[in-house]
């Protein structure tokens, strides 16, 4: 017996030893952003340091780079052209590329992209999606298995949440200002499976989470000042919690202790006049409804697009008060959830709330009974798990703005600012920089971690580092 467990034990550990580690999708397994290596990861790096692998030019595009038994994937726009792009990630070496045909590129924000959306992968089929160009499957060469268009979508800033593979399922999220929906896709056919209907929620760029919390897996969506979960096969609501912001970009994490962590502060709470008083003092053609001339400046005045659902220059009560209780909702926050509700548990599975220091756009880390939080200014906190208290918060070397959302591994957290300034970090609840480095590029993508490498995309360039001993 003795023996047949140590073979059962070894025969493990070579396996272990012979797999490549894997980062399938947006921020890694699950969008956890954390790495499992045990191989050191490179401190100092940048794009003159010892630790440059190798740098390749590349595509505009925001998508982070993903990787998968050795090979890199990521899309761009190149040359008028929508092209998933597979590497060799050891070399940099281009093994091939798919363009996605479209008829007209969507409006897209000033500085987003029409690749904005993250590849993923299970090794044998590769996912990419290009808002209104629609959704692609090749196999790991590159050969078309199927596309579906999906588009286009009512959203003058475009397209963003990534694709989640989970169990031969391709979940797309995307919450517009019409027509948003969550839906699952046969990851071998591209038929669909089920598709929810999200006409009540409004735009938000956030990718979808699976939190494995109890018999049947679960969908975490973020978005119109609420979190909801949905069941995997189905697509039907499980439970829901009120009051986060209004348009959430950050992407919620589950952390190794099987709580789930949302930040988000796209907007805060405003209380907003009720239609009817609206009516009685603007409604001058006395139609009943509200044209956007009629409207007093206000903030529901600036988001009346969004919110025309039919698109006839009017407001009627159940548009209006829509967004009334969406700005009624919201604040800007950080939430701990606890596993296992049904229905509305707003007040029973939020295990806690920190209303300060809250990043608009990046993702946090979960490491070690800490939460890592950087927000604009190049200001990171770390929050205490148990509790949400703010363990240590301070400035870092690059600051401005942050899209990009840190990753960790190796004990170390890597942090990098939308003008092209990182900051490695000692990744403990007081932690304490220990290098900076400046790409002289502005960068939007989250770096991605395998085998003892970290891959960072600029706006013009993907890098590989690596320790010397390693190469």
């Amino acid at each position: 017996m003795k023996r047949i467990m140590m073979f059962g034990v070894l025969a493990w550990f070579g396996a272990s030893m012979c797999s490549a580690e894997n980062w399938p999708q947006f921020r890694g397994s699950n969008a956890s952003g954390s790495s499992v290596t045990k191989i050191a990861l490179p401190m100092e790096l940048g794009p003159d340091s010892k630790s440059l692998k190798w740098k390749k030019a590349i595509g505009r595009g925001h998508s982070s780079p993903v990787i998968f038994d050795g090979r890199l994937y990521v899309t761009a726009k190149e040359n008028k052209e929508l092209v998933t792009i597979a590497l060799d990630a050891a070399s940099g070496d281009e093994l091939w590329r798919a363009a996605a045909p479209y008829e007209k590129l969507e409006s897209i924000h000033r500085i987003g992209s029409h690749a904005t959306p993250s590849v993923a992968t299970d090794g044998e089929h590769v996912v990419s999606f290009f808002g209104s160009s629609g959704l692609y499957c090749y196999d790991r060469d590159g050969k078309p298995r199927w596309e579906l268009k999906i588009g286009p979508f009512n959203n003058q800033f475009g397209a963003c949440g990534s694709p989640v593979l989970f169990r031969g399922s391709v979940i797309v999220i995307q919450d517009h200002d019409t027509g948003s929906f969550l839906a699952g896709y046969d990851l071998k056919t591209g038929d669909l499976n089920w598709k929810t209907d999200r006409s009540n929620f409004r735009r938000s760029y956030c990718s979808p989470v699976i939190w494995e919390a109890g018999e049947t897996p679960e969908i975490i969506t973020c978005g119109s000042a609420q979190v909801v979960a949905y069941d995997w096969k189905t697509g039907k609501p499980v439970w829901n919690v009120r009051g986060i912001s209004r348009v959430v970009s950050s992407t919620p994490i589950v952390g190794s202790d099987n709580t789930l962590y949302v930040v988000n502060s796209g907007g805060g709470t405003t209380v907003q006049p009720t239609f009817d008083d609206v009516l009685k003092r603007a409604d001058k053609n006395g139609n009943g409804v509200l044209e956007k001339s009629e409207l007093p400046k206000s903030l529901i005045a600036g988001f009346f697009d969004q919110f025309d659902r039919d698109f006839n220059d009017s407001l009627d009560r159940t548009e209006y008060s829509s967004i009334r209780d969406i700005f009624a909702m919201s604040k800007a926050c950080a939430i701990a959830i606890r596993p296992g509700g049904k229905g509305d548990v707003t007040e029973s599975h939020v295990k806690w709330t920190q209303l300060k220091q809250i990043p608009r756009n990046p993702s946090p880390l979960f490491v070690a009974g800490a939460l890592f939080l950087v927000k604009d200014g190049g200001i990171v906190s770390t929050l205490d798990t148990s509790t949400g208290e703010i363990l240590k918060a301070g400035r870092i070397s690059g600051r401005g703005k942050y899209y990009a959302s840190p990753v960790f591994g190796d004990g170390k957290a890597y942090m990098l600012s939308e003008r092209g300034k990182l900051s490695v970090l000692d990744a403990k609840a007081q932690w304490s920089e220990l290098s900076t480095a400046d790409f002289a590029e502005d960068i939007y993508a989250s770096p991605a971690i395998s085998e003892g490498r970290i891959f960072i995309r600029t706006v013009s360039h993907l890098y590989c580092f690596q320790n010397q001993q390693s190469k």
